[in-house]
């Protein structure tokens, strides 16, 4: 071998040597945190959403993704020191949740200080509404009081129903309904005949149903979210009221039927289409897409299991599916640079379809939904059935 050949082969070995001392080049992995009531009175909202999450898997548009999920109790301070962790600790890119109003209502402060734009799973429009700096960095998927109160009153018009009465939480979530209802119940030709608000822990809600049934109106309308909005259904079934009552999406989960039982029989639900995926009609744009998450979520939890706050979670991650790529044009994970592109991708998402919703964002719209999102079900013999 020649002095050149050996001179060549060494410089060859070396080369290789250094190569292999040098640390890997990894991509930056998206780390999302998320926040569910996972213990507590909205256990029944957060349980199917973590269920959805862990679905999902560890890629992200074909990216590594970190998923942390803090349980917040259904308590607005535990909301708040789970986000809190999450921003400080964990330095998320994104936060899912938290899906209840009042804790997603909490932690607002913390996103818009820190710069960490948040999808909330919860109901209520005052998450997004007024658009302020905080709420700049905020999104939600469940339509805003508005959507739902609306389908309620067209079909109380269209059967008969002139006067009606209002039992709601009294907390964030059941707020918003009110005023939504007293802007909107004129409009329809109604009457709204009394009005009472109960509390999450409350055991009895009886005096509030007598006052309602005293009132006597033809419709009664039941703002609460989870399976504390089957105790004023129960009790008004149980002291004789025979006219129609209906909840709102918060209830649309399978241990208010449990709950219920035999009682909430012929009651009606405001809810996301994914509940009666099959029943949507063929050209429904959200038919496929809510099949396809029902396909997957029933084959894992089984038949029956779906939930529209299952739904919703899955279709938070379908938002960042869609808004990751633009961010990644900007900026890499862990920066606040991606942070705000991550903010802006969402914000001009446009007719993204999820299982729940056709999602137009926009700077003056971090909601995105139309009538399109809110179905109305009847529940027989146990299930749900759209009403056409």
């Amino acid at each position: 071998m020649s002095v050149r050949q050996s001179m060549a082969k060494w410089l060859a070995m070396m080369l290789t040597s250094l190569l292999l001392a040098l640390p890997a080049v990894t991509r930056a992995e998206i780390h999302i945190g998320v926040i569910l009531s996972l213990t507590g009175p909205g256990a029944s909202l957060g349980s199917p959403s973590n269920d959805a999450v862990r679905l999902w898997g560890d890629k992200l548009a074909g990216e590594p993704v970190k998923i942390t999920v803090l349980n917040d109790d259904t308590d607005p301070t535990a909301a708040t020191s789970a986000a809190r962790r999450l921003v400080q600790e964990g330095n998320v890119d994104v936060i899912i949740g938290p899906g209840y109003t009042p804790n997603s209502l909490a932690v607002l402060s913390l996103i818009g200080e820190r710069a960490v734009p948040t999808i909330s799973l919860a109901g209520g429009g005052a998450i997004v509404e007024p658009l302020d700096a905080n709420r700049k960095w905020s999104f939600k998927l469940s339509p805003t009081e508005v959507v739902a109160t609306n389908l309620v009153f067209d079909h109380m018009r269209k059967t008969g129903v002139k006067t009606f009465g209002v039992v709601a939480l009294a907390n964030a979530y059941g707020d918003g309904f009110p005023k939504a209802i007293e802007k909107l119940a004129e409009a329809h030709g109604l009457k709204l005949a009394a009005v009472e608000r109960f509390g999450i822990n409350d055991p009895s809600v009886v005096p509030q149903v007598l006052r309602i049934i005293a009132a006597k109106p033809d419709a009664v309308f039941v703002i609460g979210p989870g399976t504390p909005a089957a105790l004023p259904h129960l009790t008004l079934v149980q002291r004789g009221y025979k006219g129609g009552i209906y909840q709102t999406q918060g209830a649309a989960n399978n241990d208010f039927l449990r709950v219920g039982g035999k009682e909430v029989e012929g009651g009606y639900v405001a809810t996301a289409p994914v509940l009666v995926a099959e029943q949507l009609p063929a050209n429904d744009p959200l038919r496929n897409v809510a099949l396809d998450f029902v396909t997957k979520f029933e084959a894992k939890h089984g038949r029956g299991s779906r939930s529209v706050f299952g739904a919703a979670a899955w279709d938070a991650l379908t938002l960042l599916q869609a808004a990751v790529p633009q961010a990644l044009k900007r900026a890499k994970p862990g920066t606040l640079e991606f942070r705000a592109a991550l903010r802006d991708a969402l914000e001009g998402l446009h007719e993204a379809v999820g299982t729940s919703a056709v999602y137009s964002m926009s700077p003056t719209d971090h909601n995105g939904v139309d009538a399109r999102s809110q179905v109305l079900v009847r529940i027989e013999a146990g299930r749900w059935k759209l009403v056409r």
